[in-house]
């Protein structure tokens, strides 16, 4: 016989699929992010712009605002298209963090407040991993996640 006993909390496992967009670089910019509970399938998006921003910017909103977007404690699948995202969190920030936020030039890291901000939203979940995939490749959810948020770039009154 099977048991119903939930005393034991079984972790949400989540994937979010996060994109930027930016017209002209800088420009108007939006990013999103599509979060989906693999276990039940639901799903959740959240999205935003601004009026003068990059395309990186907006990369790494999107991760922000999707981790964030959910309560603490998640196991989380990144999935994106952004090598600056990616390799930054996994491979560059901790030389960054070990040379006062300056990169291999020396020079101060760009986005600094947006790279600390994506740490400290990484550090509220269980774990948290990064998958890269090809852009404009037919990843449906990297594709749907840069649908809107080039529909949210779009959509800023310059």
């Amino acid at each position: 016989m099977m048991s119903n006993d939930h005393s034991v909390d079984v972790p949400r496992e989540i994937t979010i699929a996060f994109d930027g967009a930016c017209l002209g670089n800088p420009g108007p910019g939006g990013y999103a992010a599509i979060l989906i509970n693999t276990r039940t399938g639901r799903e959740k998006i959240v999205k935003g712009r601004e009026a003068a921003t990059t395309n990186n910017k907006m990369e790494l909103s999107a991760a922000i605002a999707g981790l964030n977007a959910l309560s603490s404690g998640a196991v989380v699948t990144m999935l994106g298209d952004s090598q600056y995202v990616i390799k930054g969190f996994t491979e560059w920030l901790p030389g960054w963090k070990a040379k006062g936020w300056r990169g291999a030039n020396k020079k101060p890291v760009a986005n600094v407040e947006l790279w600390q901000a994506l740490e400290a939203a990484v550090s509220r979940h269980q774990s948290v991993t990064w998958e890269w995939v090809r852009g404009h490749a037919g990843h449906e959810l990297n594709e749907r996640a840069d649908r809107i948020a080039s529909a949210e770039a779009a959509k800023v009154d310059c």
